[in-house]
């Protein structure tokens, strides 16, 4: 009684793990595709080794020199302008965090340079600090 028994629900147990072929139908937002193409394009304009002459801004960790901070936006604006006057090619970057507004510049991919640079400012502003920010990378020299 057991062996017939047994050999049914096998068979059945065969039958219910059984898998028939069928076709698949994806649904998705045309959107997509296009944002797909979109993330394509912005990966070939990346610098890479057989590219290197990309104009595309890579961002990642680094450093920035901050030369001012204080809770008065326009005094912010006056330091960034006399700064972009003695520095026109370096990049300014104004962020505020309540109550303060905190003026950063450069773009350094290691502490040594914004060293060097803090330095170099070091007669014209009085309270420099370094700060570990992600960075628009500036493209390499070769």
């Amino acid at each position: 009684m057991k062996i017939p028994l047994v050999l049914v629900s096998f068979l059945f147990c065969s039958q219910v793990f059984a898998q028939t072929k069928g076709d698949v139908v994806v649904v998705k937002d045309p959107l997509i595709d296009s944002l797909i193409a979109k993330r394509i394009e912005l990966n070939k304009a990346r610098p890479t080794t057989t590219n290197p002459t990309s104009n595309a801004i890579v961002s990642s960790m680094g450093y920035r020199v901050q030369i001012y901070y204080g809770s008065d936006r326009r005094e912010v604006f006056s330091q960034q302008a006399q700064f972009k006057s003695s520095y026109p090619k370096l990049n300014t970057y104004i962020t505020y965090k309540e109550p303060n507004y905190y003026l950063r510049v450069g773009d350094y991919r290691t502490r040594l340079e914004a060293q060097k640079f803090l330095n170099e400012l070091r007669p014209s502003y009085p309270t420099l600090f370094i700060f570990r920010e992600k960075i628009n990378a500036p493209i390499l020299e070769q």
